[in-house]
C-alpha cells in the first residue's frame, strides 16, 4: 500500500570523499572461491587432524565443505560455528549452543554467545584450522571478529590457520567512520572504516601484519585466493550469508541501513524485505507500509512486532547501483532523525557501538549535512588506505 512519496529520502548526492570504483553486478559462478581450489590446500590437510570454521555458506558447488573434505578422507575433529550457527538459521544476536552435527556426528563448538574465542581444550588434538565463511565487507558483520579470535587462539596454541577466501560483495568502495579506541566490541574490533574493501582473507593478513591480535601475537596464517575475482564486482552470493541478508540487494544496502539498528527505526526484521526497508509506527509520511512479525531468522520478537510501520522501500536504490555514488547513504538516517527526533529519543545505546565513536551521533544532532559528516572521515580513511594497501591480494583501483 502506497502513501505520500518520501522523495527527500531518495536524494542521490555526490561527495568530496568517495573512494570507490564503478561496480559490476555478477553471478556467483563468475568467481571460484578458495574452497573450490582443492589443489591449493588439500595436501596440507592430509594425515592431519583438522578443525573447520564453517557455516551454511561454506559450500563447494552443491556440496558443503565439510562433506567434501570428508569424502576425500580428511580427518575433521571439530567444527566451529559463528553467529547464526552452523546451519545459519539462528537469529542475529541469539546465543548459539555447541553440540553434535547430526549428519556427520562431528562435535560443533559455538563461537557466538558465551564463548567467542576457542579455548585450549576446544583445540586439543587439532593440527590445523580451515576457515571458510562468507563475509559481506562491513565492520558490523561479526565474521571478521570470529576470524580474529580464531587467529588469536591459533597463535596461542601454535596451530596454523588457512583461510579459504570468498568475494567481498561490498568490496568496491571505502567509507564510514574509522573505529576509535575505546569503542571496540564484537561488532568492531579494529580501527577500520565501516566499509573496508578487503576480502576476509586480506582482512586477516591486515590483522596479523598490523599486530592487532592480543599481546601482538602472530598467527601462522595463509590464504587460498579466489580465482576470477575483481574488486569492482558485486557478487550475487549463491547462499544468503545470514537470515536477514536474503539477497544481493540487502547485502548492498546493509552498510547504510545497519546504522538504524542503533535507533528507534525498524530495518524490516520480521518481514520479507529485511535491510530493504526502514520505518517506524510514527513515520507517517513514509511511502511504504509494513508489519513486522515473528518469522524464521527473526523470531526473537522483532522491533514493532504486530504493529504497522510506515517507512520507505529502498530496494529500488539497489537496482540503481550503477548510478549511485560509491558510498554509504547517510541521507536516510539524517532525514529520519529530523522527522522523529522531535517526538522521540531517536538513538539508543547501541548506536555509538555501531559507529565506532561518539562523534557521528553528535554530528547528526547538531544538524550537519552528509557531506560535512563525511568530510570529517577523510583523514582517518586516508590513513586506513595506507595500511590497507600493504595487504592486497587482488588488483586494486580504489582511489
Amino acid at each position: 500500500m502506497n502513501r505520500i512519496p518520501l522523495l527527500l529520502l531518495l536524494i542521490l548526492f555526490s561527495s568530496v570523499t568517495t573512494f570507490g570504483v564503478k561496480p559490476l553486478l555478477v553471478e556467483s559462478n563468475v568467481v571460484k572461491p578458495g574452497a573450490a581450489r582443492f589443489d591449493q590446500y588439500i595436501q596440507k590437510l592430509q594425515c592431519k587432524k583438522v578443525g573447520v570454521v564453517a557455516n551454511h555458506s561454506s559450500m563447494v558447488g552443491n556440496s558443503h565443505l565439510i562433506d567434501t573434505l570428508l569424502s576425500v578422507g580428511i580427518d575433521i575433529k571439530r567444527i566451529f560455528s559463528p553467529e547464526h550457527g552452523f546451519r545459519g538459521d539462528a537469529d542475529a544476536g541469539a546465543e548459539v549452543n555447541s553440540g553434535i552435527d547430526p549428519k556427520t556426528m562431528i562435535p560443533v563448538v559455538s563461537l557466538y554467545g558465551k564463548k567467542k574465542k576457542p579455548q585450549p581444550f576446544d583445540l586439543r588434538e587439532i593440527d590445523i584450522i580451515i576457515f571458510d565463511l562468507q563475509d559481506v565487507g562491513v565492520r558490523f558483520y561479526t565474521y571478521i571478529s570470529t576470524l580474529t579470535y580464531m587467529m588469536e587462539a591459533c597463535a596461542e596454541n601454535n596451530i596454523p590457520l588457512i583461510v579459504l577466501d570468498r568475494p567481498n560483495p561490498n568490496g568496491f568502495y571505502i567509507d564510514g567512520p574509522v573505529l576509535k579506541k575505546g569503542f571496540e566490541s564484537f561488532v568492531g574490533l579494529h580501527p577500520v572504516p565501516v566499509v573496508y574493501a578487503l576480502t576476509i582473507g586480506e582482512y586477516g593478513l591486515m590483522v596479523n601484519g598490523e599486530g592487532w591480535l592480543k599481546d601482538s601475537l602472530y598467527c601462522s596464517y595463509s590464504v587460498v585466493p579466489l580465482e576470477g575475482y575483481e574488486r569492482h564486482m558485486i557478487c550475487k552470493l549463491p547462499i544468503k550469508p545470514s537470515p536477514n541478508l536474503p539477497d544481493w540487494k540487502s547485502v548492498y544496502l546493509y552498510p547504510s541501513l545497519c546504522f538504524f539498528e542503533g535507533t528507534i527505526m525498524s530495518v524490516g526484521r520480521g518481514t520479507d524485505l529485511p535491510f530493504q526497508i526502514f520505518g517506524h509506527p510514527d513515520f507517517y509520511i513514509g511511502s511504504f507500509v509494513f508489519e513486522p512479525r515473528s518469522i524464521p531468522g527473526a523470531s526473537l520478537n522483532p522491533p514493532y512486532s504486530g504493529n504497522v510501520c510506515y517507512g520507505q522501500l529502498v530496494s529500488g536504490y539497489a537496482d540503481n547501483y550503477e548510478n549511485n555514488p560509491a558510498q554509504i547513504n547517510l541521507n536516510w538516517l539524517l532525514e529520519s532523525y529530523k522527522i522523529l527526533s522531535t517526538k522521540h529519543r531517536f538513538f539508543n545505546n547501541y548506536f555509538n557501538t555501531l559507529a565506532g565513536n561518539d562523534e557521528l551521533k553528535n554530528q547528526i544532532e547538531k544538524g550537519l549535512s552528509a557531506n560535512q559528516i563525511r568530510k570529517n572521515w577523510e583523514n582517518d580513511i586516508n590513513a586506513y588506505k595506507t595500511i590497507r594497501g600493504k595487504y592486497l591480494i587482488y588488483p586494486d583501483n580504489i582511489k
